[in-house]
Parts: C-alpha cells; structure tokens; sequence
C-alpha cells in the first residue's frame, strides 16, 4: 500500500510538472516579456548598424591604432567566452556531484552558454576586418594568394577550441532536451511546435533500455564537457599568455582565466534565473534556495579571483622587471586607473556582501551584486588588454586608446542578441526538465 501512495504522488506530480512546462509553451506572452523582448531587438539594431558601418566604412571607425589593435572587440569576445564557459560547467559539475537543485536551472545555465558563445563568435570575425574572407584566413582551404593559417598561433587554437566547446554544448543540451520534447509534443497546441518537437524526438520511446541509454550517454557527454570547459578557457589565455607583451606573459593566465569564467558565469545565471523567475512565474521551480547556492558558487569563484589578482602582483614585485612593474602602475595609478579601481572594487569588495545570508536570499540584492560584477568582469578584460598594449617596450609607441560610438554601439548591441536569443529560446523550448526536476522532488519528499 505505501509502494502504491508513492507511485500515485510520483504520477501526480509528474503531470503537474508537464502541464506547467506546456502552459509556459501555450500560454501568451506576458507584457513584462513582450516589453523585454522589444527592448532586447531594439538594442540588437544597434549592433547591426554598428557592424554595417564597420563593414561599409572599414575599421577606422574603431578607436584602435598600431599599438593597441586589441581593444574593445576582444575586449567583448573574451568576455562573452568566459559567461559562455560557466553554463555548461556548472550543469555538468552539479550533475556529476549528483546535486539535485541542478534540476531548476540547468537548462537555462546551457542556453546560456551556446547564446553567449554565438555571440562571442561574432567580435573576431568582424575583427579582422574583412568579415567575408575570414573561412580562407581561418580553415586551411588552398587559396591563389597562397595564404595558409599558422596553426602554431594560439588564435588558431582558440578556433578549433571554441567550435569543439559549441559542438559539446549544443549536443549536451539537445540530449537534455530529448524526453522532455516526446512528452510536450503531445500537449503544445501549436501544430509548429508539435512539428519541430516530433522531428527531434521522434525516435524515443521511453523504454527501459533507452532510458539506460540516456543515462550513460548524459553522463559521459558531462564527464567530457567539464575538462573541455577547463581546457577551452586555457587556450583563450594562451593568446596574451605565450606573447612577450608586459603584463600578459606570465603562467597565471590559465587560472586566472578560469576562475574569471566561472565568476561572470555565475552572476549572469542569477540574473538569467531573476528574469525567468519574473517572465515565467517559475518561482516554484527556481526557488530562492536555489539563488542562495548559485550566489555561494559566486562567492566562492570571487574568492578565487581575488586570489589570483593577489598573485598577480606578486609575480610582478617579485619578478622585478622593470616593464612589467611599469605596466601595472599605469593601470594602478595611471591613465587607467579608474578602470582598474572600479574592477577591484566590483569584483572583490561587492560579493563580499554574500557572506550574509539575507542579501544571497534576497533577489534585488542578488541581482544589483550580479550586474555590479559582470561589469566588472567586463573592465577586468578591458584592463588586462588596452593598458598592457598602449605602454609596450618602446616609449615611442606609446598611444592611448578611446572607444568610438561605433564600438560602444556594437557592444550595447551584443547584449540586446544575447537576450533576445536566450528569450526567443526559452518561449519556445521548456525552461526546466521534467524528469530531472521529478527525480529530485522525489528523492526529497516522502510519499507514504
């Protein structure tokens, strides 16, 4: 008799679960989500006119001269790869370490990942200047010029390394995806979505031996997406890292890198779980407990950044090169050094405002803190790349650096695609996985 109570609460709450992912896929869309969606595309334009402007006009509508070529578009690539980074990982870890919160947020912390990485792609194509000669200069096709890509330069590895990461991560989502979608496909009640959800789970049936299937295939596809994440932010260091410029030829690099990644990674899932929680009434589902833990994954990511900025000066002190101290001193005390202060001030101090458990509960808290730090994530980028280049060996070059409207408008634009994406994502496919989500209430709950 208790057996039979605990099959009837598991069936219950299990059409629970799918009738509230279909209704968020049925439903119309709210104001609030049509008015964020506006502003999203609206935003989205602007990076198309900047990109147009660039394309039509050339690169000098850019500020970056001889001395400082990497400047705010690989400012905003590199950024966009370390948010993309910590999507991915964190599903992958939780999953490994069998945590079962991981249920609610998974889902949105992989789309997150594949969108920011899309959006990443964009800045070193339009980088080069040329965007539509970019596949002879990238892939190894034979050319009449005679042109081949130098696969011994670290900005190679970072193509082949970060097509590999999307690859993992859009097929780890989609096997994710695969039950869920057999099951909504029979509750949605547009005939579009029945179509595409039928198309990509037409082959499941739900038997036990694909369900063993499932399992071991999910579980590998997270074993390998979790050393890929690690392996794949490295080879994006190695890009300052392997070069003799002050300030970016030095071993931390790779960490550094990484525990960078999984910090912005974290602030912009508490923001993409607040904004979920507000479009979808989702509350149930990712609940303030669940911010609770992603914020102390924060703090604790924060701690390691810290760390590694503490470091950081070390190796220059004890080093005693006379242009490595001199690069750190003009972003300590020279012409960058408000960029420098508002980063250490955004990445240190304000997350250690999490050390209190009624600010990491709190979602206006959570979310003021999580913008304050991908901010300063993003000048962190900015000061490891503009200052190191625009004070090299050679006083003579020396040349500072100012973004133009056309770069600022390309930035502000990148956000506007990201969101979009992640919206028009998250209208059509469902927020959260059902069974995931059944087999972590129930190893919660007591149906006796």
């Amino acid at each position: 008799m208790p057996e039979e109570k605990r099959n009837i609460g598991k069936s219950n709450e299990f059409i629970y679960l799918a009738k509230q992912a279909s209704n968020n896929l049925n439903s119309g869309t709210s104001v609030f989500f049509k008015i964020t969606l506006s502003i999203s595309i609206a935003l989205t334009f602007l990076a198309i006119v900047g990109v147009y402007l660039t394309t039509s006009k050339g690169l000098r509508l850019w500020g970056i001269n001889n001395s400082v070529p990497w400047a705010l578009d690989i400012t905003n690539f590199v950024f966009w790869i370390g948010i993309s980074h910590a999507g991915s990982l964190i599903s992958a870890i939780l999953f490994l370490l069998r945590q079962h919160w991981r249920a609610g947020i998974h889902r949105i912390a992989e789309a997150m990942t594949i969108f920011a990485l899309f959006t990443a792609i964009i800045y070193p194509i339009f980088h080069t200047g040329r965007p539509w000669l970019t596949i002879f200069w990238v892939f190894p096709v034979p050319i009449q010029s005679g042109v081949w890509a130098n696969f011994k330069s670290p900005l190679m590895w970072d193509v082949f390394a970060i097509l590999i990461y999307l690859i993992a991560s859009v097929v780890f989502l989609y096997i994710g995806l695969i039950p869920d979608l057999a099951i909504l496909s029979k509750q949605v009640k547009s005939s579009f979505l029945q179509r595409i959800y039928n198309f990509l789970s037409h082959f499941w049936i739900g038997s036990s031996m694909q369900w063993k299937n499932f399992k071991a295939t999910y579980l590998v596809a997270a074993g390998l997406i979790t050393p890929l994440v690690l392996s794949v932010h490295s080879i994006v260091s190695y890009d300052f890292a392997v070069s003799i410029v002050p300030g970016w030829h030095t071993t931390i690099m790779p960490p550094y890198f990484v525990a960078g990644a999984i910090f912005s990674g974290c602030a912009s899932l508490i923001l993409l779980l607040i904004l979920c929680r507000k479009l979808f009434n989702i509350g149930n589902i990712i609940s303030i407990d669940v911010i609770e833990k992603v914020n102390k994954l924060m703090l604790v990511s924060g701690l390691m950044l810290a760390y590694a900025y503490l470091t950081e000066f070390f190796f220059v002190f004890y080093g005693a090169n006379p242009f490595e101290n001199q690069s750190l001193n003009n972003r300590l005390l020279g012409d960058f050094k408000f960029v420098f202060w508002s980063m250490i001030s955004m990445n240190v101090f304000c997350p250690q405002l999490l050390w209190f458990k009624q600010i990491r509960r709190n979602t206006g808290f959570s979310l003021f803190i999580s913008i304050l730090v991908l901010l300063g994530m993003w000048l962190e980028r900015y000061s490891i790349i503009v200052p190191n280049l625009a004070i090299d060996f050679i006083s003579s070059n020396w040349k500072s650096y100012f973004p133009t409207l056309t770069e600022i408008s390309i930035l502000v634009g990148s956000f506007g695609l990201f969101i979009t994406l992640f919206l028009l994502f998250l209208k059509f496919f469902p927020i959260f996985s059902i069974y995931d989500l059944l087999k972590s209430n129930s190893s919660h709950k007591n149906y006796e």
